[in-house]
């Protein structure tokens, strides 16, 4: 078996700690199982992202705790959409899609705020970017540069493939903003084993290669910065199509689920660990469908399951078992 250095992090995450993701769809593997476990965490505020561009300006968004207006949303097959945000925030009302941008804008500025952690996945160093006619025919931006394309004309955008040093630039320029910030911070930086095949095999491996150099050039240059093998673990060590989904693009469940338990050997602290298998055993309790709930049998096992959440809810309070309680107090 092929041999990847995976190296513990110095400072470990914790449950007691605040963590932001952003980035890629693999962010949001990460992130979906921190927070069945309990963590604190918030998950991408603008949507999915998948270039340093994107990342590096919604980061810093979140710092301005910038507010929008409806002159920030354009009109597209009679839905109204953000080139900053992806389309699950998009509407055919206006003022509720200006609305919900702005709640989740507003959350994400309180809850970096006060962080521990940043986990960023980036995706892909392609960068799309808005032409003359995509900014005359959806309005005129300060900025080209667009985080999702909502099925738009080809026509309104220039694919730009970025350059190392593009990439270190920005990323860095969100960095220090971000630093500045909450100096607390420590950010993980990990690289998506999703290939993008649309770009074709060989600008996917150019994409791939570019964000993988940025990264631990900045990596090695600052002290609060760590990096997070998901793409080796994948695409070197799984390197077998069964790992993959039917599309043969997307890591397959046994994949994630290999990833995430490197993630939580190496990121995650001993203590921390330990209290997840404790809260494990009681999310997959509260997750049991019973077929006759009105038995002696399922009544105790809400009784047995209440009493365990119950004990490790005064150990730990910061632990939010409410969803839980409830469900194991039903009777």
């Amino acid at each position: 078996m092929i041999n990847i250095d995976l190296r513990k992090l110095s400072k470990k995450i914790n449950y007691k700690n605040k963590i932001l993701l952003i980035g890629s769809c693999f962010t949001e593997h990460i992130g979906n199982s921190l927070e069945e476990l309990k963590f604190s965490v918030l998950q991408n505020p603008n949507g999915i992202l998948f270039d340093p561009y994107s990342v590096s300006k919604s980061l810093v968004s979140y710092i301005d705790n910038k507010k929008y207006t409806e002159r920030d949303f354009f009109e597209l097959n009679e839905v109204w959409h953000s080139w900053e945000h992806h389309s699950r925030f998009s509407n055919t009302n206006l003022s509720e899609v200006v609305r919900v941008v702005n709640e989740s804008q507003q959350k994400a500025h309180a809850f970096l705020e006060d962080a521990d952690w940043v986990i960023i996945t980036l995706g892909s160093s392609f960068s799309y970017r808005l032409t003359e006619q995509g900014i005359k025919t959806a309005g005129s931006l300060k900025d080209s540069g667009v985080a999702n394309c909502h099925r738009a004309p080809a026509q309104w955008f220039h694919k730009h493939l970025m350059t190392i040093n593009e990439i270190i630039s920005t990323l860095e320029n969100s960095l220090q903003q971000l630093f500045q910030f909450n100096p607390k911070l420590n950010i993980i930086f990990t690289v998506s084993p999703v290939r993008h095949i649309r770009d074709g095999v060989i600008d996917n491996n150019r994409s791939k290669a570019r964000l993988i150099e940025s990264v631990h050039h900045l990596v090695n240059n600052y002290d609060q910065l760590y990096y997070f093998p998901a793409y080796e673990l994948v695409i070197d060590l799984l390197r077998d199509y069964r790992f993959y989904d039917a599309d043969l693009v997307h890591p397959n469940y046994m994949a994630t689920e290999f990833v995430l338990q490197k993630f939580e050997e190496t990121c995650i602290d001993e203590e921390s660990e330990k209290l997840m298998e404790e809260v494990k055993s009681i999310v997959i309790a509260r997750k049991h469908k019973a077929f006759q709930p009105e038995t002696e049998a399922h009544k105790q096992f809400l009784k047995t399951y209440f009493g365990k959440a119950k004990i490790l809810k005064e150990k730990y309070p910061f632990l939010d078992l409410s969803e839980e309680l409830n469900y194991f107090s039903e009777k």
